[in-house]
């Protein structure tokens, strides 16, 4: 075996519908591209069998060569919503995976669905344009117009997203201001609600694209089933210094709740960088942010499902990877080289917790 497969199955009680989070790693690093490639291929194969996949995203150490392998062996696979991105494995090899999945759903309609719940995951949605504004004001247009298409909408049922950017030290603030706009259009504001984000350095296929998205929308979704983060005890509002995302998102279902963390870094209150340079006291100050967005969601590190750690300089790998398993043991993440959004952010983290708190007014997932 080249492949490790980590799995978290989650069901609130014994025999109800699962719920898994699979990362899957290359062991040796020595195997060329196409080796690699093939053995993550069989254990993503392995992994799907007798359930629904929702979403699958590779992370890539060299996407503009290695995207053309990668998509010629997807087309022998079933078509699954797929996000490729270049942001390195800092276990030294060159492709990682993880895959969303639960018991299988119905797909009739071509979205998977259960219990009146439709499931809408996109990966690597780009669009042409002039620099990071013109192109994420465009994705975020067409996103829209594709949710209302099915009769959705951005505000009302938009989970997470995740924003890739090339160069993010130069072309973030593009990024930001694109978004703020286009949130501004459809109403969303400081005194609304934005959307849970990742905004990571990340580099698409194509170098022409400065900016891709991912995005998981859901529908049937009732009111009140859809909440937001925010532990102020520990975090600022992100638009008090002009940016518009959530810090966390819960999704609350009949038998179970749905936690999504935003990429969180070393932050106060105020919205202040901790511990500029230290990169170990800055992973300190990064799970205890992580942890107060928990908690709020009555959650606990126990209960996460999958994680992503982001390091701006891949020679922090092995100190943070230390910190992290000695104060989240068991962990199931994937450790890659990306910068964050602000020069002196070292680290971030973002996860996905799964609890069986549910409420019984809803309908059960």
């Amino acid at each position: 075996m080249s492949t490790r497969t980590q799995t978290s199955h989650f069901a609130p009680k014994e025999g109800a519908f699962a719920e898994y989070h699979i990362l899957i790693t290359v062991t040796d690093s020595s195997l060329v591209f196409e080796s690699q490639l093939d053995a993550v291929l069989k254990a993503c194969t392995a992994a799907a069998e007798g359930r629904t996949v929702h979403f699958s995203r590779f992370f890539l150490s060299d996407a503009a060569n290695q995207y053309p392998l990668l998509k010629q062996a997807l087309g022998q696979l079933p078509e699954v919503p797929t996000s490729v991105v270049q942001q390195e494995p800092l276990d030294g090899t060159r492709i990682a995976a993880w895959l969303y999945a639960t018991d299988p759903m119905d797909e009739t309609a071509g979205v998977p669905s259960h219990n009146g719940y439709a499931h809408f995951w996109n990966g690597s949605l780009v669009r042409e344009g002039d620099g990071s504004y013109a192109q994420m004001s465009g994705i975020f247009q067409d996103y829209g117009a594709m949710l209302a298409q099915k009769g959705l909408s951005l505000a009302d049922q938009t989970i997470r997203t995740w924003i890739f950017v090339r160069d993010v030290d130069c072309n973030y603030n593009g990024v930001v201001k694109g978004r703020r706009e286009y949130f501004e259009t459809i109403g969303l504001t400081a005194d609304t609600h934005f959307i849970a984000s990742t905004g990571i350095e990340g580099r698409a296929p194509d170098w022409q694209h400065l900016v891709e998205m991912d995005a998981y929308s859901i529908g049937g979704l009732q009111p009140g089933q859809l909440g937001y983060l925010y532990a102020a005890s520990h975090l600022s509002p992100t638009a008090d210094y002009g940016v518009t995302f959530e810090r966390g998102a819960t999704v609350t279902y009949g038998d179970r709740k749905q936690v999504f963390i935003s990429g969180t870094a070393s932050i106060d209150s105020k919205g202040k960088t901790l511990y500029e340079g230290d990169v170990r006291k800055q992973a300190g100050r990064m799970l205890e942010n992580v942890g107060a967005l928990l908690a709020e969601a009555g959650a606990g590190f126990r209960d996460i499902a999958m994680a992503i750690v982001y390091l701006r300089d891949p020679a922090d790998y092995p100190a943070v990877k230390a910190i992290l398993e000695k104060s989240c043991p068991g962990l199931q993440a994937v450790y890659v080289h990306a910068p964050v959004c602000r020069p002196a952010w070292l680290v971030e983290m973002e996860c996905i917790a799964l609890t069986p708190a549910g409420n019984p007014a809803f309908p059960e997932f």
